[in-house]
């Protein structure tokens, strides 16, 4: 093996152990190193999403491998020297009624499942447990108003993991149950996003946006906000803790005690790793 060939090894073998090791440190409900999939779901929406981009997928390849065997038909088949005599068809209706109804078809076939998840998402079921989200520059707050209507601040703690995911207050729901989500803004537009639940919707000043998910998995589980909102954007994370009932009872009554003063954190402990 020449050295060039050694080098390439070299490349491919720290590549695997990075991406092997970045596996063995991946948890559910984060993002994992190395990740070039969508990241595992944890709720019914997140699981029709990803059943959705899988179908698409295969649908794109197919549609994809197809127009590139007809192109290599048609350089092989109908090049000059193949057809010293071009022939002269200037029309097919067979042909022409195909390459318009074909894709009339697969759009169709596409939009059935598509208006399907769009109604899944923004249809909110009856819900077990309401929680108000307020985007703020730069954290978010969180109020329990079916469960004494405590609010508490959620800011980035920078002493926790997983790195700028981790905060200091997390949001606290009981799994398997329909939690509705009323997500505002209290300055500018953030958006209140979770991909294992398949959640993103802004949060718009003035206006009450709703969204909703059911946690099939107990764990915790990072979004961010994902609308760019100032010079701290990166620094608003969301984190969700998904419970047993029985914890989470215990917790709604610690909560009433511990943010009986409507909050924990202050403006000034907002301020984040850039002030």
């Amino acid at each position: 093996m020449g050295q060039v060939g050694r080098h390439l090894l070299g490349l491919a073998v720290a590549g695997l152990t990075l991406a092997t090791s970045g596996a063995a440190f991946a948890e559910l409900g984060q993002p994992k190193p190395w990740e070039w999939t969508l990241q595992e779901s944890g709720s019914p929406v997140m699981d029709n999403i990803v059943w959705f981009h899988n179908f698409l997928f295969v649908l794109i390849t197919v549609i994809t491998l197809f127009v590139l065997a007809l192109l290599v038909i048609v350089v092989m088949k109908f090049n000059a020297k193949a057809n010293p005599v071009p022939s002269r068809t200037t029309h097919n209706t067979l042909i022409e009624v195909a390459w318009t109804l074909v894709p009339v078809l697969i759009l169709v076939g596409i939009s059935v499942p598509s208006f399907r998840l769009l109604f899944l998402e923004l249809d909110v079921p009856k819900a077990d447990l309401t929680i108000k989200a307020t985007g703020k520059q730069w954290y978010w707050s969180y109020a329990y108003p079916d469960n004494g209507k405590f609010e508490f601040d959620s800011l980035m703690a920078q002493d926790k993991q997983p790195r700028l995911l981790g905060v200091d207050n997390e949001m606290v729901v009981p799994v398997n149950k329909v939690i509705r989500v009323q997500v505002t803004g209290a300055d500018v537009i953030h958006a209140f996003a979770l991909p294992a639940f398949g959640v993103k919707i802004d949060a718009i000043p003035g206006r009450l946006n709703e969204t909703w998910f059911k946690a099939t998995k107990v764990g915790m589980f990072y979004g961010q906000c994902s609308e760019l909102c100032g010079k701290d954007h990166a620094f608003m994370p969301i984190a969700i803790r998904v419970v047993e009932d029985n914890e989470f009872a215990s917790w709604v009554e610690t909560a009433k005690k511990k943010y009986a003063s409507g909050g924990t954190s202050t403006f000034a402990s907002a301020a984040g790793p850039t002030q």
